[in-house]
């Protein structure tokens, strides 16, 4: 009988330790399990979080886009304003200056006219040969409007 509960306990102990071994086999088989699922769950999240930065990207580029055409916009219109006000300073330099030439013949004129009024009152007919081109009614010019152009009232 020693032999058989021999044999016995060597068996259940066989079985104890198959049934260690199947437990430690289940154990590192669940951790291994979990640590996939923990794996898959990171890389999910990653994911996740690399697609969110991708697309906050894409927003800022469009914005940036959207920013860069309304400057360009607004670059071209002042280009355009600029142009148009260069052109019409570039008029009112030259009507300027057409208005001042104009006004330095009127001022020659009346200076002329008030020198030869002083030597006819002076006498001093001898200094000028010809006393009739001194009359006011014989310079032509006198006569001859000054001409304004429209575009010089324009504002």
């Amino acid at each position: 009988m020693a032999s058989s509960s021999g044999d016995s306990s060597g068996f259940t102990q066989l079985q104890n330790s198959g049934s260690e071994e199947n437990t430690q086999m289940m154990l590192v088989d669940q951790r291994k399990r979990k640590r996939m699922q923990s794996n898959r769950e990171s890389a999910r999240r990653s994911r996740m979080k690399k697609q969110k930065h991708l697309d906050d990207l894409m927003a800022q580029v469009t914005q940036l886009r959207k920013d860069n055409n309304q400057i360009l916009t607004t670059i071209n219109a002042t280009t355009q304003h600029y142009l148009n006000v260069e052109a019409e300073n570039s008029i009112l330099r030259a009507q300027m200056m057409e208005l001042n030439h104009r006004l330095d013949s009127l001022n020659e004129i009346l200076n002329y006219i008030n020198t030869s009024n002083g030597i006819f009152e002076n006498d001093h007919h001898e200094d000028l040969p010809d006393h009739s081109f001194m009359n006011p009614s014989n310079l032509f010019y006198l006569n001859q409007p000054i001409m304004a152009s429209p575009d010089l009232f324009q504002y």
